[in-house]
């Protein structure tokens, strides 16, 4: 894992455990997450269109056995439900800001159901300036909700309510490599939520995505 980016992350985990360092915490979040999205915009920069659908990694097992795009997509979607439909209980920016239709996607899931040639099919499809407005988005709306949280609130579960909300949404395929996410997040309460979908989740992605890029420029 990227030192500095395991070190932010170290760093934040701790400083959100305590009330007085709880705001330090948040701020040592966004740090991390403006670092690493500073790396997808580099890849955006550096990246033909063929590349974010490579999939040379195609048969292993981990991170890097995807595409790029998909990579992006998944960690987003994955924000955007967990933020709203989760935490804020309000509309996703993927739905208020049509997003399917404007990336020419075919799913409006996470995509954990998609694998091997699939996932490179996926990701061909792809309108990839859409994608790239859509990350953006949904990084500054949950961080819009993460500043209006008090530090008393990260001790919230989802409710039951929520939980068969979300299923209504579809969000979620019922395969069985994605139905599992739903007991997963909802068994979170919110600290734990920001400790994954919301940080660790983009490092493992990214770097995945890293390796990606190295092997097919290699």
């Amino acid at each position: 894992m990227n030192k500095l980016w395991s070190e932010l992350n170290k760093t934040m985990q701790t400083q959100i455990k305590k009330k007085d360092t709880y705001e330090a915490g948040i701020d040592t979040l966004f740090d991390l997450r403006n670092q690493l999205m500073k790396t997808l915009s580099s890849l955006n920069e550096e990246l033909s269109r063929e590349d974010f659908n490579a999939i040379p990694f195609i048969n292993a097992d981990g991170y890097h056995s995807k595409t790029i795009a998909y990579s992006i997509w998944h960690i987003f979607r994955i924000e955007d439900i967990v933020a709203h439909t989760l935490i804020s209980e309000n509309e996703q920016v993927f739905f208020s800001g049509n997003y399917q239709k404007r990336i020419n996607s075919p799913v409006i899931t996470t995509g954990n159901e998609l694998v091997k040639e699939q996932i490179a099919d996926f990701s061909k499809q792809l309108n990839m300036k859409e994608l790239y407005s859509y990350i953006f988005e949904v990084k500054e709306s949950t961080e819009k909700i993460i500043n209006s949280l008090s530090y008393d609130q990260l001790k919230k579960k989802v409710s039951e309510e929520r939980k068969e909300h979300l299923k209504l949404l579809n969000v979620v395929s019922n395969d069985e490599n994605a139905i599992w996410l739903i007991d997963y997040w909802c068994g979170k309460d919110i600290r734990g939520l920001i400790q994954m979908p919301f940080s660790r989740h983009w490092i493992m992605h990214i770097e995945a995505s890293l390796r990606i890029k190295n092997k097919i420029h290699s």
